[in-house]
């Protein structure tokens, strides 16, 4: 764990967030590195493909600033942090399959390189390469907030199967959704720094509930991001949601506004029809429809919500740059969207 550094240098944007964990996710990547290699050459061919995508590795980051927050001194928060990308990672080479992406952070995705059948046989070496490192923690704690999260995203994914096409899917459904699919693997990677660092269990809880919020923020702002970003910020196709009959926040408010105002019953038919048929042929009407409801604000307004209430959790932990970095990236959160 890096020392911890003066108030002067506490961390005010991402980038000073990224510093302070820098020696920490440089030992993380060196591992998912080491543990990603196996004698299967096409695995390894996914893998080297996946690490040269990018990504922030937002998930491992948020566990070693949590561990850093709570105190611990020790190595294990490397591991874990692996462990949690790993089971991150499985999941994108599975959304990538069941939503027919071709583009995930601005490059070609596992699926439209090498075909649907090996992306899916690679998440699931993740998955179980996931399972190897937990049991080599030999905490049956940790293995089962893990168990649980990995299964809880699981639910989610069904659930947002569930949901493609269905016009009527409510704020309360759709939060659900991401509360499964995205938040708890958030929230898992912040208890268990807290876990690791002996803190009390309100403390633990106060992690936990921060991660929860964090997680819902973070999607909100993603699914905002759909409508008013392009591909190059983005890493994806513009409108992908739309596509693929998603009915995201933006989707949701701006069709309840259309259906409680009788002169924009036009307007609320193509908004279910977007939904229920998918496709984008009708994007930049669809798109219009979104801004002119104020789906937008209040979308980001909701984002900002949950912002606000994982920074108010950190209230019960002792100060420290770790605590401050989790109250930035709390802030970045919604501040990728305008």
């Amino acid at each position: 764990m890096k020392p911890m550094p003066d108030d002067a240098s506490r961390p005010a944007d991402f980038a000073d967030v990224r510093d302070l964990a820098a020696d920490d996710m440089q030992r993380v990547d060196a591992l998912i590195r080491h543990r990603l290699s196996s004698d299967v050459v096409l695995i390894n061919q996914i893998a080297d493909h996946i690490i040269a995508s990018g990504g922030k590795r937002l998930r491992p980051m948020l566990h070693t600033l949590a561990a850093g927050a709570a105190g611990y001194t020790g190595e294990q928060h490397i591991k874990l942090a692996a462990v949690i990308e790993f089971i991150h990672t499985s999941t994108l080479l599975h959304d990538d399959v069941v939503d027919e992406s071709d583009l995930r952070r601005g490059r070609k995705t596992a699926n439209a390189l090498w075909g649907n059948a090996a992306s899916v046989l690679v998440g699931d070496f993740l998955y179980s390469r996931s399972f190897q490192l937990m049991v080599e923690l030999d905490d049956m704690r940790i293995m089962r907030i893990l168990a649980d999260t990995t299964n809880t995203i699981a639910e989610g994914e069904v659930l947002q199967l569930l949901n493609i096409g269905n016009a009527d899917v409510s704020e309360a459904s759709y939060l659900a959704v991401i509360e499964r699919k995205t938040a708890v693997l958030f929230a898992a990677a912040t208890e268990l720094g807290g876990i690791l660092g002996g803190l009390p269990d309100a403390q633990v809880a106060a992690l936990r509930e921060y991660g929860m919020q964090l997680g819902y923020a973070f999607q909100i702002a993603d699914d905002l991001l759909d409508y008013i970003s392009d591909a190059d910020t983005l890493g994806k196709n513009i409108g992908d949601d739309l596509a693929e009959g998603k009915p995201t926040l933006p989707l949701i408010y701006a069709l309840e506004c259309a259906q409680s105002n009788s002169a924009s019953s036009d307007q609320a038919k193509s908004l279910r029809h977007a939904i229920e048929q998918g496709g984008l042929e009708s994007l930049d009407l669809i798109i219009a429809a979104i801004r002119e409801s104020g789906a937008l604000d209040r979308t980001h307004e909701r984002a900002l919500k949950h912002a606000q209430a994982a920074r108010d959790t950190l209230d019960v932990l002792p100060p420290s740059a770790y605590r401050d970095a989790l109250a930035t990236l709390a802030d970045y959160s919604v501040q990728r969207t305008f």
